[in-house]
């Protein structure tokens, strides 16, 4: 079933991106570029922006049909669009005030966060629905520890926990989104570890929607590699991100979520490390942060550091996977 579902968003990815690329061009959602970046990112302005809206169509269009087939009963996968939808919408709208109203930060930080907030809110009272009809709400409060087959009962712990995990990934994901075809390489990489957490764990929906974004990415990275003709902006990477949080909520793997997704991890520290030591320093550890960036002032072409960060992401994936299955 993975490999249907990977194959039909591919597909759908690469006949909708040529419709929707120029439709983005025409409508002048062009990227705007930071003056604090570097340099060689200002040749990348006007690229369009939005592109998110071709994967998570491909996903949405190939995922819903698929799974009313084979899957019937089992409300997963629509719990894991919402997550990955809402946030996308979150973002298109940070998207669309810094394109279309020439905002460039987009959305404040506040008004940003409490949209997370508020979607993690939702997911929870829908979690607690679907589990109390299953007769299985006592199990949502439990995390797995990785690597173990220890469970830890958080209780109340569970609800701050989860709107937390759901923010902090879909951050996450949003900052490593600094590179053409960075994200859509790394996401694709975790997306395809949980198609095979979910098979091992027999869980049709998990694959059949990590299987599908997998192959939307893929997809996308057709157009998305450097040179990059389209980026996937906020719209498509704080969908990523909630997706993949909705993911770990779904299979019990919250805490291996920070190996599976270490790439993600890494740069949001990297972030932390240099905010830190700035305001207690006053130095910097890096020359630019995210740390990709730092690779990019150090000399390394925008490639090797793309390449180098989807080879840390299978690695990491490759440990998750074992750690979840063999151990």
């Amino acid at each position: 079933m993975f490999w249907i579902s990977m194959a039909v968003t591919f597909g759908l990815g690469v006949l909708l991106a040529p419709l929707i690329i120029p439709l983005l061009r025409r409508l002048k959602f062009g990227q705007s570029i930071r003056e604090e970046g570097p340099k060689a990112h200002q040749k990348k302005a006007g690229t369009p922006t939005m592109g998110g809206v071709i994967f998570l169509s491909a996903v949405v269009l190939a995922s819903v049909p698929l799974a009313s087939r084979v899957d019937t009963g089992n409300p997963d996968l629509f719990f894991l669009l919402f997550a990955t939808l809402s946030y996308g919408i979150v973002g298109f709208m940070d998207d669309y005030i810094k394109v279309v109203m020439r905002r460039n930060l987009g959305l404040t930080a506040r008004q940003k966060l409490l949209g997370q907030v508020f979607i993690g809110m939702v997911l929870f009272w829908v979690l607690w629905q679907v589990r109390v009809v299953r007769g299985t709400y006592e199990a949502i409060s439990t995390i797995g520890i990785p690597g173990t087959d220890l469970y830890v009962s958080l209780n109340w712990l569970y609800f701050p926990l989860l709107v937390l995990m759901m923010i902090a990934t879909s951050n996450a994901v949003n900052l490593t989104d600094g590179l053409d075809g960075l994200v859509a390489g790394t996401a694709a990489i975790a997306y395809g570890a949980y198609t095979v957490i979910g098979i091992m764990q027999e869980n049709t929906s998990v694959v059949i929607f990590s299987a599908s974004v997998t192959g939307a990415l893929l997809a996308f990275l057709l157009f998305n590699a450097n040179p990059a003709k389209v980026f996937m902006g906020d719209t498509g990477s704080l969908a990523l991100g909630g997706g993949l949080a909705a993911l770990a909520v779904i299979t019990k793997t919250e805490l291996l979520l920070l190996i599976i997704g270490g790439v993600f991890a890494l740069e949001t520290l990297s972030v932390m490390i240099q905010v830190t030591s700035f305001k207690l320093r006053g130095k910097r550890v890096f020359l630019m942060s995210p740390v990709h960036h730092h690779f990019e002032l150090k000399g390394w072409s925008e490639w090797r550091v793309v390449t180098t960060f989807w080879g840390m992401g299978f690695l990491f994936a490759v440990l998750g996977i074992y750690l979840e299955i063999f151990i």
